[in-house]
C-alpha cells in the first residue's frame, strides 16, 4: 500500500541551509516581503531568490504555486523552491501551497521554511494528500516518498496541529489504495479482510456473509452477486468515541468490486475503470479510519456492501423481481442499476439495527451525475434542509465539489413498475435523481437522510491540485468534516 510521506517538525535552523541535502522550499508572499530564512538564503545563493522574484515569471506566477531553482550555488540543496503565498493564506491555497511542493520534490527530501506562515497544518495536509503514488502492481517500483521536515518557529504546536490532519489523510490514502486497486485483487473477500484490519485502530468489525445476509431478507442485495464466484458480504465497521447513549451518524457505501452491468452487459470500451465501483465503500472505509486514527469524539458507523456483478447462468435477468429486505419488491429493469439494489437493503439495515441519527450513503452511482455534473462536482439529494446545509458547508471548507439536486414526486413515479412495488430504473431522463428517489423509500420518514453520488469524482484521468491521476478518495475530508463539526463531542 501507498506510505504517507513522512513529516517532522524542527525549530527554524537559518546557520543549517547552506548545508541541506534534497530540497528547501520557502514562502515568499505576493508582495516579495522576504522571511528571515529567504534573506538568508537569498544571500548564499547570491541573490537568486531576489532575482527569480523580480521576474516577469513570478509575477505572472498564481498564488500557491512554485518556481524552481535547480542547484543554486552556494547552498547543497539541489533546488530551493519559491512559493508564493500570503502571510495569512485561506485554508484551501495553504492545502495547495503545500500540494505544488509535493509535485516540485518528487521523491526528494525537503526541508520547509515555515516562519511567519500560518496554516502550517494545512500545508502539511496538501504536502501528504499530493504526495501519494501507488505502483504496488508494478515490477519496477517508483522511488520512495521523500520525507518533508517543517522548520517552525513553535514546531510543538504545529505538529499538535497537524496530527488530526494527517490522520485524514491517512484515510483519504487508504481510499485510494481500495479504489486503485484491481478486481482481482480486491475481491469481497479481501475487501472485508482488509477492513477488519481497521480493529487495531480499535474500531469494531463485523462481516455478514451471505447465510446471515439472506436470513436478514436481503434479497436485493443479493441477487446482485449471485452471478459471481465471489461471495456477497456486508461489513460493519463501529467507531464508538463518544457518549455511550449517543446514536451513531451512519455511513453506507456501495461495494461492487468490478460491475459487468450483469446481463444488461456493458461496452468493452473502458469496462477497465469498473474497478472502482466500489468507491462509496471506499470513501465509508477511509472516514472510519480517519475517526479512528485521530480519535474523534463521535459514534461513527460505516456500513458496506461488497458484491460482484457478473454475467452467468445464475446472474439475475433484467424483468425478474425480488424482495428488498424491507419487504418492497422490486422488478430489476436492467441489472445494470445495481448500486441502488445493494444500497437499499444496506440502508434499511442499518437504520433497522444500527438505530443512527442520521445516515448518508455514497455511490458512484449513475453516469447521468457525470452528464450533469462532470468531474467537478459531486451530486447531493436529501430529505433534510439543515443536514444537507451542515455536509455542503463542510465539503465548501475542504473544497470538495458538490451540488445540491432535486428530489420530487414528479421523480418518484417514474418508479413505477406494472409487477412489482416499483423498477429499479426510471429511464434515461433525470437518471441520477431517480435513482436517488429509489434509495429515499428505504428511508425511515424520520431519519435525517443524505445521498451522494460520487460517479464523477471518485476516480478521473488527470492530476488535480490535491491529488494525482487515479483515485481521489474525494469525500474523506468532507465527511471527516462533517462529524467534526456536528457529531463530535465538545470538551
Amino acid at each position: 500500500m501507498a506510505e504517507l510521506r513522512a513529516l517532522s517538525f524542527t525549530p527554524v535552523d537559518l546557520d543549517t541551509l547552506a548545508t541541506v541535502e534534497g530540497r528547501i522550499a520557502v514562502f515568499v508572499t505576493p508582495d516579495l516581503k522576504l522571511s528571515a530564512g529567504a534573506r538568508r538564503l537569498n544571500r548564499l545563493t547570491k541573490g537568486a531568490l531576489a532575482r527569480a522574484t523580480g521576474s516577469e515569471a513570478w509575477d505572472k506566477l498564481g498564488e500557491g504555486k512554485s518556481m524552481s531553482l535547480a542547484w543554486p550555488a552556494g547552498v547543497q540543496a539541489e533546488a530551493v523552491d519559491l512559493v508564493k503565498l500570503p502571510r495569512r493564506p485561506a485554508p484551501e491555497l495553504a492545502r495547495k501551497a503545500g500540494a505544488a511542493m509535493a509535485v516540485a520534490a518528487g521523491s526528494s527530501a525537503m526541508t520547509v521554511l515555515v516562519e511567519g506562515t500560518t496554516r502550517v497544518e494545512e500545508i502539511a495536509l496538501g504536502v501528504v494528500l499530493r504526495g501519494y503514488g501507488f505502483d504496488d502492481h508494478k515490477s519496477k517500483k517508483g522511488d520512495p516518498l521523500g520525507a518533508a521536515t517543517f522548520m517552525c518557529a513553535k514546531p510543538d504546536e504545529a505538529e499538535a496541529a497537524a496530527a488530526p490532519r494527517l490522520a485524514v489523510a491517512e484515510g483519504v490514502h487508504f481510499t485510494r489504495d481500495l479504489v486503485n486497486e484491481p478486481a482481482n485483487v480486491l475481491t469481497t473477500t479481501e475487501f472485508a479482510k482488509r477492513l477488519e484490519g481497521l480493529s487495531e485502530l480499535g474500531v469494531e468489525v463485523e462481516v455478514l456473509e451471505e447465510k446471515a445476509l439472506a436470513k436478514l431478507g436481503m434479497g436485493a442485495l443479493l441477487c446482485v452477486g449471485q452471478g459471481s464466484d465471489s461471495p456477497s458480504k456486508v461489513v460493519i465497521m463501529r467507531w464508538k468515541g463518544g457518549a455511550k447513549d449517543d446514536a451513531p451518524l451512519a455511513l453506507v457505501g456501495k461495494g461492487v468490486v468490478f460491475d459487468t452491468g450483469g446481463i444488461s452487459l456493458k461496452p468493452a470500451a473502458g469496462m477497465e475503470d469498473m474497478t472502482m465501483d466500489m468507491g462509496g465503500a471506499g470513501v465509508v472505509s477511509g472516514v472510519m479510519h480517519a475517526v479512528a486514527k485521530r480519535k474523534a469524539k463521535a459514534n461513527v458507523v460505516g456500513l458496506v456492501g461488497l458484491v460482484e456483478n457478473m454475467p452467468s447462468g445464475n446472474a439475475v435477468r433484467p424483468g425478474d423481481v425480488v424482495t428488498s429486505m424491507k419487504g418492497d419488491t422490486i422488478e430489476v429493469i436492467n441489472t445494470d442499476a445495481e448500486g441502488r439494489l445493494v444500497l437499499c437493503d444496506v440502508m434499511w439495515h442499518a437504520q433497522e439495527a444500527e438505530t443512527p441519527a442520521a445516515m448518508i450513503d455514497l455511490a458512484t452511482l449513475t453516469g447521468a451525475c457525470i452528464i450533469a455534473l462532470g468531474h467537478e462536482n459531486a451530486a447531493v439529494y436529501s430529505n433534510d434542509e439543515s443536514f444537507a446545509g451542515a455536509f455542503l458547508k463542510a465539503a465548501e471548507t475542504e473544497n470538495e465539489g458538490a451540488w445540491r439536486m432535486p428530489l420530487g414526486q414528479a421523480y418518484d413515479d417514474m418508479l413505477k413498475s406494472p409487477v412489482a412495488d416499483m423498477k429499479n430504473i426510471g429511464g434515461r431522463p433525470a437518471g441520477s435523481i431517480t435513482a436517488a428517489q429509489f434509495l429515499k423509500r428505504f428511508v425511515k420518514d424520520d431519519m435525517p437522510w443524505i445521498h451522494i453520488d460520487i460517479a464523477g469524482v471518485a476516480h478521473v484521468k488527470s492530476d488535480l491540485d490535491l491529488s494525482p491521476k487515479g483515485a481521489t478518495g474525494w469525500g474523506v475530508r468532507a465527511l471527516d468534516r462533517l462529524i467534526a463539526d456536528k457529531f463530535e463531542a465538545r470538551d
